[in-house]
C-alpha cells in the first residue's frame, strides 16, 4: 500500500494537501535521471547557468500571490506579510553576482614550463532536505548556488510545506532548466536515509532538528558523502548600557515573535544591562500587547498559529515549567481569545525572573516566548550567551563597534550581529557551531561547499 505524506493545516486541522511517497526504486530512478543530465549541465558556460537559474527565481516570483495563500494554509504565516520572495530574490541574486569570482580557478603558476591551477568542480547530485518554517528561503540557499555551480539537485521538502518543492521545480522548469536536472521528491524518513546510505548522492544539505541532522550523518556514515547541516538554535540578544534602546526593543522583540517565533535565527533569550532593563521590559510588553493572534488568512492578523499542535505543546510546557520555577509571565491569556490552551493558536509570552535552570532559557523553544534577564557586565553576559548547546547567531546592541567585535570573538556562534538580528546576508557565510551543525551556506564559502577542488599540474613540452 502506498504511503501518503500529508500536510495538516494549522488553521483548522484539516488535510490541506497529500502526496504519495516514492518507493526506494522510484526514488533511485529519480537520482539516476538527475545523474544522466548533470555532466552536460556542468559543461554549459557559467554565464548561461546563472541566467537560467535567475530566470527560475523570476518565474517563482510570478507565483507569489498563490504561494502566500498556500503558506498561510500550510504553516500558518499571516498573508499580510506577503511571503518570502523578497528574501529569495536577494539571496539568489547575491549568489549569482559572486559566482564568477567564487568559482574561478586559482592560478598557482602559468609559465613556459608549467601550468598549475586549482579548479572548482561540482559534486554531482545534491540532495536538499528543506524545512517548513521558511520553505523557500531555506531551500534557495542551496538550490540556487548548487545549480549555478553545475550540480543537479533533488529537493525533499518537509511534509508541513508539501507544495513548496513542487512550486520551485515548476518555476525553474518554466524558465528552461533542463528536465530531470532539478526534481522534487516526496519521501518518508526511512527511504531518505536508505537513499543516502546507498551512496546515491554526492552531497547532502539538511536544515532541521538536531535529531534529523544526526539521522542524516548516521545514514551517510561510511559513504564519504559530504553532509552540511543547519540544526537547532537558541539565539541570544545582548543590550548594552550604550544601546539605542528603542531600536533594540523593536528589533529583538520582532526577531523573537515574527513567524510565531518559528525562525532558525529567531531571538529566544535576551540579556539587558541593569541600567536599561526595566525600560526594555516595559517597551517590549507594550509591543507584544499590540499583536493580534488569529486566522492567518485575515489581513488584520499579525500572529498566526504555530505550524503544528505538537510545536505549540512544547512551548506551552516550557513556559509552564518556567512559571512553576519562579518566572513571571508579563502577558495574560485573556488578551488572546484564540488561544484555547491546547491547539495551534498560541499566545505570545515574555518571561522575566528567568534563570538558566529553566528549559525555556536553554532548550530550543521555536515559538513565541522569550525570557529576559538582567546583567551587570559584559563578562556576565558573555558567560550567559555561551551557556547553550547551540551556536547560530548572537545579536549585540551597542554604539561601539570595537566593543561588539571584542565580545564577538569570545562568543561561540556562527554569526555576530551588531544592532540587527534575524537576517541572512548572502555575502557572508551562514554557518553554526556546536549542536547547530556544521558546514556553511551562502557567500563564497557556500560555493566552495557545493563543489570540490581539482588540481591541474601540467608540465609543458619544451624543445
Amino acid at each position: 500500500m502506498t504511503k501518503l505524506i500529508k500536510c495538516i493545516s494549522p488553521i483548522d486541522g484539516s488535510v490541506y494537501a497529500e502526496r504519495p511517497a516514492l518507493s526506494m526504486e522510484a526514488a533511485e530512478a529519480v537520482v539516476a535521471s538527475a545523474k544522466a543530465v548533470q555532466k552536460a549541465w556542468a559543461k554549459r558556460p557559467l554565464a548561461e547557468r546563472i541566467t537560467l537559474v535567475q530566470a527560475g527565481v523570476a518565474e517563482l516570483g510570478k507565483m507569489n500571490d498563490e504561494i502566500v495563500l498556500e503558506l498561510a494554509h500550510m504553516m500558518g504565516r499571516p498573508v499580510r506579510y506577503g511571503g518570502e520572495f523578497g528574501g529569495v530574490s536577494e539571496r539568489a541574486s547575491g549568489m549569482a553576482a559572486i559566482a564568477v569570482e567564487a568559482l574561478k580557478p586559482i592560478i598557482v603558476e602559468d609559465s613556459d614550463q608549467f601550468e598549475r591551477r586549482i579548479e572548482r568542480e561540482p559534486h554531482g547530485v545534491v540532495l536538499v532536505v528543506a524545512p517548513w518554517n521558511y520553505p523557500y528561503l531555506t531551500a534557495i540557499n542551496t538550490v540556487s548556488p548548487a545549480l549555478i555551480a553545475g550540480n543537479a539537485v533533488v529537493l525533499k521538502h518537509a511534509s508541513q510545506t508539501l507544495l513548496a518543492g513542487e512550486r520551485l521545480v515548476e518555476a525553474f522548469s518554466r524558465a528552461g532548466i533542463p528536465a530531470d536536472l532539478f526534481q522534487n521528491v516526496f519521501l518518508d524518513h526511512d527511504t531518505t536515509s536508505a537513499l543516502i546510505a546507498a551512496n546515491n548522492f554526492d552531497f547532502v544539505n539538511f536544515t532541521g532538528s538536531v535529531g534529523g541532522g544526526q539521522q542524516m550523518e548516521r545514514a551517510a556514515a561510511g559513504t564519504f558523502t559530504g553532509v552540511g547541516t543547519e540544526l537547532g538554535g537558541k539565539d541570544p540578544g545582548y543590550v548594552m548600557d550604550d544601546a539605542d534602546l528603542d531600536a533594540a526593543v523593536d528589533t529583538l522583540i520582532d526577531a523573537a515573535m515574527f513567524n510565531s517565533g518559528q525562525c532558525c535565527c529567531g531571538i529566544e533569550r535576551i540579556y539587558v544591562d541593569e541600567r536599561l532593563y526595566d525600560s526594555f521590559v516595559e517597551k517590549a510588553v507594550a509591543i507584544v500587547k499590540g499583536y493580534t493572534l488569529g486566522n492567518p488568512l485575515d489581513a488584520e492578523t499579525t500572529m498566526g498559529p504555530m505550524a503544528n499542535q505538537r510545536f505549540a505543546e512544547e512551548v506551552r510546557a516550557q513556559t509552564a515549567e518556567a512559571i512553576a520555577m519562579g518566572a513571571t509571565p508579563m502577558l495574560s491569556i485573556e488578551d488572546y481569545p484564540m488561544d484555547d490552551g491546547k491547539g495551534t493558536y498560541l499566545m505570545p509570552q515574555i518571561l522575566t525572573n528567568v534563570t538558566h535552570e529553566m528549559r525555556v532559557m536553554h532548550d530550543e523553544s521555536f515559538g513565541p516566548v522569550v525570557g529576559i534577564m538582567k546583567v551587570s557586565s559584559d563578562a556576565e553576559a558573555i558567560k550567559l550567551l555561551n551557556d547553550s548547546e547551540f551556536g547560530l547567531t548572537a545579536s549585540l546592541w551597542t554604539a561601539d563597534a570595537n566593543r561588539a567585535a571584542e565580545i564577538g570573538r569570545d562568543l561561540e556562534t556562527g554569526t555576530v550581529f551588531m544592532n540587527r538580528a534575524d537576517y541572512l546576508d548572502p555575502g557572508l557565510c551562514w554557518t553554526g557551531c556546536k549542536n547547530t551543525g556544521r558546514g556553511g551556506a551562502l557567500s563564497v564559502i557556500g560555493f566552495q561547499n557545493l563543489t570540490r577542488p581539482k588540481s591541474y599540474h601540467l608540465k609543458k613540452v619544451t624543445s
